[in-house]
C-alpha cells in the first residue's frame, strides 16, 4: 500500500455536523480566551453498561452542560454528563433507579497545533473542519464510572442465604434450625424431630 494511501485510510473522518453529540467551534476562531457554554440533551443510541446490572439504557437521554474554551492548542471541554441509570443491588436483588454524573475534561486539538504533531491517531481527540465530537468522551468517561458492584444502598445486607428472603425484612434474629445430617433421612420421612433428636450422637446431654 502506498504512502498516500495509507495516509488516507488514517486520516479523522468529519463528523456530521447534525449529529446531537457534535458542536461547531468555528466561532470561536481559534480566538484564546473566548468561550461558549453548551447546554442541551442528547439521546442514547446504544446501550451503555452491563445488561441486568447496570447500564445507561437505549431510549435514555444524556444533560449535556459543558463549556468550550478556545486556547493555544485547540479548544478545551470542561462540564458535565448526566443520565438516568437502571440496574439490579448486587445483594438483594432488588432494582435500581439512579443517575450517573461524570466530569469531563477534554482538549480537542487544532489541525496544526503541536499537540496534533506530537500525538499518534487516538491518542488524542481532534477538531475536523472545525467540528468535535463529544460522544466517545462521554461514552468511555461513563463505562469507567458505572459501578461493579452496585448496591441499592451501602447498607444493604442482602439476602438471608437459607431462605432468600430480605435481611431488611426479616425479624431480629432471624435464624434456621440446623440438623444433623444423620437425622435428615428420617426428618424428610418422618417430619420434625425432637430437641433430643437433633443432637448428634455423642453429644452432650
Amino acid at each position: 500500500m502506498s504512502e498516500k494511501q495509507n495516509n488516507a485510510d488514517t486520516r479523522p473522518v468529519t463528523p456530521d455536523a447534525r449529529g446531537p453529540w457534535v458542536i461547531d467551534t468555528k466561532d470561536l476562531a481559534r480566538r484564546a480566551g473566548s468561550s461558549r457554554d453548551v447546554h442541551r440533551w442528547v439521546p442514547v443510541d446504544t446501550t451503555l453498561g452491563v445488561p441486568d446490572v447496570i447500564e445507561v439504557s437505549q431510549c435514555a437521554e444524556f444533560e449535556l452542560d459543558v463549556l468550550l474554551e478556545s486556547v493555544v492548542e485547540g479548544v478545551l471541554v470542561t462540564g458535565t454528563a448526566s443520565a438516568p441509570t437502571t440496574g439490579q443491588c448486587s445483594r438483594c436483588l432488588d432494582p435500581i433507579d439512579d443517575e450517573i454524573q461524570v466530569e469531563i475534561t477534554e482538549l480537542f486539538a487544532y489541525p496544526d497545533s503541536a499537540t496534533e504533531a506530537t500525538t499518534e491517531e487516538g491518542e488524542a481527540s481532534r477538531i475536523v473542519d472545525g467540528l468535535i465530537d463529544l460522544e466517545p468522551v462521554v461514552r468511555d468517561a461513563v463505562v469507567l464510572a458505572l459501578p461493579q458492584v452496585p448496591l441499592c444502598t451501602p447498607e444493604c445486607l442482602g439476602l438471608c442465604p437459607d431462605c432468600g428472603l430480605k435481611w431488611a425484612d426479616l425479624e431480629p434474629g432471624h435464624a434456621h434450625e440446623k440438623i444433623d445430617p444423620r437425622w435428615a433421612a428420617l426428618v424428610e420421612q418422618f417430619g420434625e424431630l425432637s430437641p433430643d433428636e437433633t443432637r448428634p450422637e455423642g453429644g452432650s446431654q
